[in-house]
């Protein structure tokens, strides 16, 4: 018999949104701002995930005691958020995901290692609706992904069990802190995967290489 779930929760960069093409835009601005030559947009892109400490290490190719690098790392951030949601948008095929959700009066959320300083001025400036009933930031627990402390949080905030939550991720340490949670766990291969890495390799309960499969699976533990 199929675990039934209550609520999905989803990461947010490369799962929920597409927030790589600002990200593109800021990381090259700050290149061409150094006098440094811009990068080529998927070598950006497959490093998004891993934040902004990733970023300037890919960009400039220095470590965290390069004397520059919090000065770069905190001008990136600034960048940022003033390009925070210019091209970024949902990946094809969650909107009519939301949709299905909400006509089956499922609850969604969004458990994401990046900092509430920008996830939330970022979902206010998109106005998803659905709208989401949990937004987990690093802010908000002890310990961020891959501990499942996000999502015992979240369940909190949903009014269910952590196995009766679906979670979607696209890094290996989404997929850890779902299995850590006790929660049934999505790949999602079509996200912002490091170069060499599979999906495949995580053992999530599920692996999905475009949005449009996981209304498929979440229909089996309805």
């Amino acid at each position: 018999m199929k675990q039934k779930i209550r609520a999905v929760m989803f990461d947010l960069d490369g799962t929920l949104l597409d927030t790589a093409p600002d990200f593109i835009v800021v990381v090259n601005q700050l290149l061409v701002e150094e006098g440094r030559d811009a990068l080529a947009p998927e070598t950006i892109r497959s490093g998004v995930s891993n934040g902004s400490k990733a970023l300037i290490k890919l960009a400039f190719g220095i470590d965290e005691q390069d004397p520059q690098f919090e000065h770069l790392r905190q001008r990136l951030l600034q960048l940022y958020l003033d390009h925070i949601a210019v091209y970024t948008k949902p990946f094809p095929g969650i909107s009519s995901l939301l949709d299905k959700l909400a006509d089956k009066h499922i609850a969604w959320g969004i458990a994401t290692n990046k900092p509430a300083a920008y996830t939330l001025p970022l979902m206010s400036a998109l106005d998803i609706q659905p709208a989401p009933v949990s937004v987990i930031c690093p802010d908000h627990v002890a310990h961020s992904k891959p501990d499942p402390e996000s999502l015992f949080l979240a369940s909190k905030q949903l009014g269910c069990t952590p196995q009766e939550i679906i979670y979607i991720g696209d890094h290996k340490r989404d997929i850890d802190c779902g299995k850590g949670a006790g929660s049934i766990t999505i790949a999602a291969a079509y996200g912002y995967l490091d170069e060499g890495d599979s999906a495949a390799d995580w053992h999530a309960d599920y692996c999905v290489n475009h949005a449009d499969e996981i209304w498929p699976i979440i229909e089996k533990h309805l």
